[in-house]
């Protein structure tokens, strides 16, 4: 059924009621999109977006209230309303688990980015449907969000939808966008409609003609925000500035029963299809054989690709991507083929050099069903930092495959030579960090990263070759931490914790001392996870940290540590490496030290 602009006068008049109430009875909360914005939601709802085939997502997370009064009214299960933003209820900005919410959003732009994501998913696994995104002002000011736009345009997503709440104000005060919006997103690829976003008729021809378009549509919806309100058009209509007396009273104006018996209507039009029941269950990850190597000494990231081609090969749903570093990070084999704008079929995207927008589209390829992962250097993982927090926190099972792991870099410099992301990143909850130094810790890392369907994971990968070093065949690798070197003595003086590129200078530097032995830690949060019993047995004597990174998190279970708290220095590799004290006979002086004590 399809509702004309006095019906959807009476449905809208009823949803800013609702979403009135919620900011009432939670005393916080953003009034402003709730009233500005309410005409284009309910268009969107009541006329176009098709349960169970159709995405809409808010990337405006600010106006969370409106989102859940219209998913309660269409029929979806949300909950309370008036426990909105309290303890056990419907959180303060939307979160992936709420029946409708497509997205986690609230830091501005990333809803832009999933939205783009969504609509990517769905023409990879041609499941059909349209994603409707709606933006504000300060999200076309982020990054992330003008990074995503340029990828949509090139890709020519003509299943995505973008919706502009244009209403020309932001917290400080005139909304500090383009100057001309339009403009850039049709240099972009996109078709820019112009509608008024408070006129139902504007809104609906707007959305008719979106759906006739060849690329992505951009639908600049002029609004007022906070309209009807005492603080209309004003930056104060941003939060919550009004009164509980105003609150109470534009609620009772906007009720209406004709608007609450027509979205009844709208709530018993279901359309169950299930295109995004993720890929792979949790831990049902195929069994493929491993390379063999032959190498003495080879690149963790070499290793990675060896073993990439074969679970590519393997898993149709597995889509790689690197922000235009494919050939550096060694995560696009043979068993991989480019999807591109005329064909969705393939198993591999470029990004180009955009690693926030390849963030948040993983996130939105991840909530349909496909395993997604992305590549860079580790360095630059802080460009999509925000995208890798909310993955963690909405329990997407992205893998970050991060090369190029420490000063070993080399002659780039300090610019590229990781120091503090590699700690910083194993504080992050609900988040997967992996630095193998072999084979084995690679299929091991790649394995639990597919297997765990409830968070995402980093893959940290060398660029130089390093020493292999055997995984002993009885070893526990999944306990995150392991003696890979025993030592030549009864009793053990020492053991010296190492990860990736150091475990083998680790080993080198504990032949040349007695009684040591060699810890190497691949993932050090699922060793925090073993019984204190193994933890003692494991960590014997006097306990040394050694890796090419910030050493302060080492001292949860070192009782020293050596590593590197300054920025590195340019030069070759091997050279800096070295400098920074990281070879057998610098190793051995400083753990002398320690051994005297």
């Amino acid at each position: 059924m399809r509702y004309e602009s006095k019906q959807l006068q009476e449905m809208a008049g009823a949803l800013r009621s609702h979403a009135l109430g919620a900011l009432r009875a939670s005393r916080s909360g953003h009034v402003g999109i709730v009233l500005g914005a309410a005409d284009i939601v309910t268009t969107i709802f009541a006329n176009y977006l098709r349960r169970g085939v159709d995405k809409f997502v808010l990337s405006a997370g600010h106006g969370s209230a409106l989102l859940y009064s219209v998913l309660k009214l269409a029929g979806y299960n949300v909950g309370d309303l008036n426990g909105f933003r309290k303890m056990g209820g419907l959180p303060g900005h939307p979160e992936i688990g709420i029946d409708g919410v497509a997205a986690t959003t609230g830091p501005l732009g990333q809803g832009v980015g999933n939205a783009v994501g969504i609509a990517m998913g769905a023409k990879i696994r041609r499941s059909g449907g349209r994603v409707y995104c709606l933006c504000s002002d300060g999200d076309l000011m982020e990054g992330v969000a003008n990074e995503s736009i340029a990828f949509a345009g090139r890709y020519q997503l003509d299943n995505l939808v973008l919706l502009w709440d244009d209403n020309g104000i932001s917290i400080d005060g005139v909304a500090q966008t383009d100057v001309n919006i339009p403009r850039r997103m049709a240099a972009a690829g996109w078709t820019v409609i112009a509608a008024h976003g408070n006129n139902f008729k504007s809104l609906d021809a707007a959305l008719e003609r979106a759906g006739q378009c060849a690329g992505p549509v951009f639908i600049q919806c002029r609004t007022t925000i906070g309209v009807g309100s005492s603080v209309a058009g004003t930056p104060r209509a941003h939060g919550l500035a009004l009164g509980d007396a105003e609150l109470d009273a534009l609620g009772a104006q906007y009720a209406s029963r004709g608007g609450e018996k027509l979205w009844a209507a709208v709530a018993r039009r279901r359309v169950h299809r299930d295109e995004d029941k993720p890929c792979i269950d949790a831990g049902v990850v195929p069994v493929v054989d491993i390379p063999n190597v032959d190498a003495p000494a080879i690149a963790t990231r070499e290793l990675s690709g060896m073993y990439l081609e074969k679970l590519a090969a393997a898993i149709p749903c597995l889509v790689g991507g690197s922000a235009d570093l494919a050939g550096s990070t060694n995560a696009k084999t043979k068993s991989h083929r480019d999807i591109t704008a005329d064909d969705f079929s393939g198993n591999f995207i470029n990004y180009g050099v955009r690693e926030h927008a390849m963030g948040a589209i993983m996130n939105g390829l991840a909530t349909c069903g496909l395993r997604p992962y992305g590549s860079t250097f580790l360095v630059f993982s802080d460009y999509m930092r925000p995208s890798i927090r909310l993955a963690a926190l909405s329990g997407l099972p992205v893998v970050y495959v991060l090369t190029h792991d420490s000063v070993a870099v080399g002659e780039d410099g300090p610019t590229h030579q990781p120091v503090e992301q590699l700690p910083s990143l194993r504080l992050v909850p609900n988040l997967n960090v992996f630095r193998p130094c072999n084979m084995a810790e690679v299929v091991y890392a790649w394995r639990t990263a597919l297997g765990d369907v409830t968070r995402p994971s980093c893959i940290i990968l060398s660029r130089q070759k390093i020493q292999q070093i055997p995984t002993p065949d009885d070893a526990e690798i999944a306990r995150g931490g392991y003696v890979i070197w025993p030592a030549q003595t009864k009793f053990v003086r020492m053991t010296l914790i190492a990860t990736g590129g150091e475990v083998p200078v680790a080993v080198a530097a504990a032949k040349k001392l007695s009684g040591v032995q060699v810890v190497s830690m691949p993932n050090v949060a699922a060793f925090r996870a073993q019984s204190a019993e193994y933890r003692r047995r494991i960590l014997a004597g006097y306990v040394v940290s050694i890796e090419a990174a910030a050493t302060a998190p080492w001292f949860e279970f070192a009782d020293a540590a050596i590593g590197i708290d300054s920025f590195g220095a340019s030069g070759p590799g091997d050279e800096v490496y070295r400098a920074f004290g990281f070879d057998a006979d610098c190793l051995v002086r400083e753990i002398s030290k320690f051994i005297k004590k």
